[in-house]
């Protein structure tokens, strides 16, 4: 039986399926997505019992940065090879890097461990949610995407609604290593459905392939050095490495002028829309993703709860983000985006500034609203961003597209949490100092491990510093935030079918 009209197809290419067998094609994107959003919460939950066995605060940041690094610079990349090879295979890649990642790090020893195997896992995260979306853009038009936000951001929000609270669970009652194995299974029946189910459609013809390697190399080498130098703020190796980046990052965009299909879609940014979006991307993934890669720090550490109090405070984030994405889908097809998306910016901005007051008495009601408002505020601006982007884009570049938005958003958390963790240390050494304690003369991990804590009056000390460095990490989040908001005024205005019909040539 051919698609039904439920399901018709928007790529002209793209093979005819059984409505059975897209309802299970769909089935295993949304398990991808629930994997990936799993992954991403249990984490951020474990993280302060993690740095409290193994020690190291100060690399902190480094197990979310290197993750992100790999998953960052990567993103890209899988979405040009899938446009060039085919999604199957790329997906099937992507997804055995990323388990096989996600084993070592269940086995990591050492903090040097674990950084070096979130490397690994990371190198195949990359893949995982913008094959998804890309794979949705191949075989739904835009009002089905429209309307079917809801399953996805169903999907999302359970996983994010479970993980804290699973990752709580597992730190507190098995152990940590589990945030990372439990993966393996979900992972498997992923990759068993999506090969068998997903036809390898069309892929360009041969001889016509041109991988803009030199391309790869720069970008990739360009964000890393990035990142490395934002790690090192304030040294001049840190100034150095960020210099070399602006040269790599220049010698991109000289090639990618000059390649036949390079990785950097210069072409795209010639849609005002297309440059918008990753703009947003960029600043409200830093306003976003940065400020609560260290929410459960300051719950657990600053306010004294455990992983699964601390992993529940997230929770109305990813609530009011699944809702707000619920409505979007819906009103982007009957009204302009652009409030919406305005809308949520302010709302991003609101939760950012509630954020940033919260200190060690602050009440869950005020810390659910601060993350509430910047979950409406996702919900309302990232997934309209990108079925627009994927409805005014060619086919040809649907991949590309996709994966650039992804990139976008991730590359603005990774500079998000490398900055705020290089603040991070530098407010807390400060505070230290002004409280009349030397900075390397206590050990602060001793605030992650009650066992391992001093006096009681030394305990509450580190605390309050801890606490007003975490304070002036979520102003950064703000500064974000804010940013945010003005990139998104430069959106083009009209209804979600013409957005881009008028006005969004730059």
């Amino acid at each position: 039986m051919s698609i039904s009209t439920q399901f018709p197809s928007i790529a002209p290419a793209a093979p005819k399926l059984s409505s059975r067998r897209l309802f299970w094609l769909l089935a295993a994107i949304l398990l991808a997505i629930f994997m990936a959003s799993l992954e991403a919460t249990v984490v951020a939950t474990a993280m302060p019992t993690i740095v409290g066995e193994l020690g190291g605060l100060d690399t902190y940041s480094w197990v979310f940065s290197a993750y992100m690094l790999t998953s960052t610079t990567t993103v890209p990349l899988y979405g040009k090879f899938s446009d060039l090879y085919g999604r199957r295979h790329v997906f099937a890649v992507a997804l055995i890097l990323f388990l096989i990642g996600s084993l070592l790090c269940g086995l990591a020893q050492s903090m040097t461990q674990l950084v070096i195997f979130r490397l690994v896992q990371g190198l195949g995260a990359g893949g995982l949610l913008p094959l998804a979306f890309i794979i949705v853009g191949d075989l739904f038009t835009y009002e089905q995407r429209a309307r079917m936000e809801g399953f996805f951001s169903g999907v999302w929000g359970v996983s994010s609604v479970v993980g804290p609270l699973l990752g709580g669970f597992l730190v507190d009652q098995v152990g940590w290593p589990w945030v990372f194995l439990i993966n393996i299974v979900p992972g498997i029946l992923t990759g068993v459905m999506v090969w068998f189910l997903l036809p390898e459609g069309e892929r360009a013809p041969r001889g016509s392939v041109h991988v803009d390697y030199a391309g790869i190399v720069l970008l990739t080498g360009g964000v890393a050095v990035l990142l490395l130098g934002l790690l090192e703020l304030g040294t001049p190796l840190g100034y150095g490495l960020l210099a070399l980046a602006v040269g790599l990052l220049a010698a991109l965009v000289w090639v990618a002028r000059r390649a036949p299909d390079p990785v950097l879609p210069l072409h795209l940014l010639r849609r005002r829309i297309f440059v918008v979006a990753c703009l947003h991307g960029i600043l409200a993934g830093w306003a976003m993703f940065g400020s609560v890669a260290y929410v459960p720090l300051f719950v657990q550490a600053v306010i004294g709860t455990s992983a699964m109090v601390a992993g529940s405070t997230l929770t109305p984030m990813m609530v009011s983000w699944v809702l707000a994405s619920i409505v979007s889908g819906r009103l982007m097809l009957v009204m302009h985006f652009r409030p919406l998306v305005i809308g949520g910016m302010l709302l991003l901005v609101a939760g950012t500034f509630l954020l940033s007051l919260a200190g060690p008495d602050s009440s869950y009601l005020h810390r659910a609203l601060a993350l509430g408002c910047m979950g409406l505020g996702m919900g309302f601006s990232v997934p309209v961003f990108l079925i627009i982007v994927q409805n005014t884009v060619p086919q040809r570049d649907l991949g590309t597209a996709t994966s650039t938005l992804q990139f976008t958003r991730s590359i603005g958390g990774t500079l998000g949490v490398s900055v705020m963790g290089a603040a991070l240390s530098l407010f807390l050494a400060a505070n230290l100092r002004q409280a009349g304690i030397a900075p390397d003369s206590v050990s602060v991990n001793a605030l992650l491990d009650p066992m391992a804590s001093g006096g009681a009056v030394l305990e509450g000390e580190l605390r309050l510093a801890l606490g007003g460095a975490l304070r002036g990490v979520f102003d950064i989040g703000l500064i974000g935030a804010a940013l945010a908001l003005g990139a998104t005024m430069l959106a083009p205005g009209g209804k979600f079918e013409h957005a881009t019909r008028a006005d969004d040539r730059v």
